[in-house]
């Protein structure tokens, strides 16, 4: 007689949060000409908007998935192998699309061979990738009980190293922080993000505490789970989500909030709003039953990592066209249609949201196929 495991409840809720953010994260990274409101853009050091929440938010989400696909029993050669296999190709994904097109356009008009030399090794990809493989390891070997401790030790570990081993009066600094002068002997200038001078947001050091976000969505995923679709549920992630809260502004005038440096306070404040959003999704969708938007966002929330790459692939090759000398194709229309029809922050918004709707009928015509690329 044989037993088989029973599958994981589905929680229609997971796939919408994890949907939702992936549509942010496209229009923040696409704002049309005319200047982004403040909320979508970056903090320019420490401080916090509405975009710093997304990229957290998407590792959280990760961890999210994770609590799902790991509670299948799997050889442990297996395990490694896709994990491994898993985390290598979005880290190869995330070089080449920072290496495309694979072309510059020189100011004599002809185009050159884009030397790899000069691309970025560092990035969002690069970072899930690496996040993703810790969490998994970590989820797989060690009993939930003591991830909590884990994730509590990766932040320390990344707050005492930028303390310990960055010059004096450097741990917070941009420059000559340990994580940048990490990156800037391992890895080279011409291999990060040049637009920082020196600086790379995605540096590996912060790849320890961003870990802390995937294993905190993995153990949320599997609170969820054991707790179900019930308000009391609700209540638990929204009572822990503002306790997080609380300690990332307690903790902000000695360690400050800063994703470009992934700091251990902005990391309990993005996990503890996610479980305040994450609530207030289960409340409506699980417990209310509200279906507006549903389809919409499950299907985003099934192929986050091919919409985002189309999406950035994409405003790539539309720059590529030269509408004027020094204009590319997406600015131009940002600057003459959407600028037209309602200048500043508005038609900067306008544009954006055009844009991420067609990044979402990619997503759709994938779905309708039941092309799926995993992340």
């Amino acid at each position: 007689m044989t037993t088989t495991m029973p599958k994981p409840e589905r929680f229609a809720s997971l796939d919408m949060f994890r949907g939702a953010t992936i549509f942010l994260m496209i229009v923040v990274n696409t704002a049309g000409a005319g200047g982004a409101f403040t909320q979508l853009q970056h903090a320019p050091w420490f401080g916090f908007t509405l975009a710093d929440l997304i990229f957290p938010t998407f590792l959280f989400a990760v961890g999210n998935a994770m609590s799902f696909a790991l509670t299948r029993p799997m050889p442990e050669h297996v395990f490694l192998r896709r994990v491994s296999k898993r985390a290598a190709l979005i880290f190869l994904l995330g070089v080449l699309m920072y290496w495309f097109p694979f072309v510059t356009h020189q100011a004599d008009g002809s185009w050159v061979a884009k030397p790899f030399a000069d691309t970025r090794l560092t990035g969002v990809l690069q970072r899930i990738a690496l996040c993703y493989l810790l969490g998994s390891l970590c989820a797989r070997y060690l009993r939930p009980s003591h991830l909590l401790w884990v994730a509590i030790g990766l932040v320390l570990a990344h707050w005492a190293i930028l303390v310990r081993l960055s010059p004096a009066g450097e741990a917070f600094g941009r420059y000559r922080n340990a994580g940048t002068l990490f990156d800037l002997w391992l890895i080279g200038p011409a291999h990060l993000y040049t637009k920082d001078h020196g600086f790379d947001p995605e540096g590996l050091l912060g790849t320890l505490p961003a870990t802390a976000n995937v294993i905190a969505g993995y153990l949320t995923g599997l609170a969820i789970q054991r707790w179900g679709k019930h308000m009391a549920t609700v209540g638990r992630l929204a009572a822990i989500g503002a306790g997080l809260v609380i300690v990332a502004l307690l903790l902000s005038p000695v360690l400050p909030i800063g994703k470009k440096l992934w700091t251990g306070s902005f990391v309990a404040l993005t996990v503890g709003i996610d479980l305040i959003l994450l609530g207030v999704a289960l409340w409506l969708v699980e417990v209310r039953g509200v279906r507006f938007g549903r389809s919409f966002l499950q299907m985003l929330g099934r192929n986050p990592l091919a919409i985002y790459l189309f999406s950035e692939l994409l405003v790539v090759a539309l720059e590529l066209i030269h509408v004027r000398p020094d204009t590319g194709l997406y600015t131009w229309v940002g600057e003459t249609v959407f600028q037209g029809f309602t200048t500043g922050p508005v038609g900067s918004l306008l544009c954006a949201l055009a844009y991420t709707l067609i990044c979402c009928a990619f997503g759709w015509a994938l779905d309708r196929r039941g092309i799926i690329l995993k992340v």
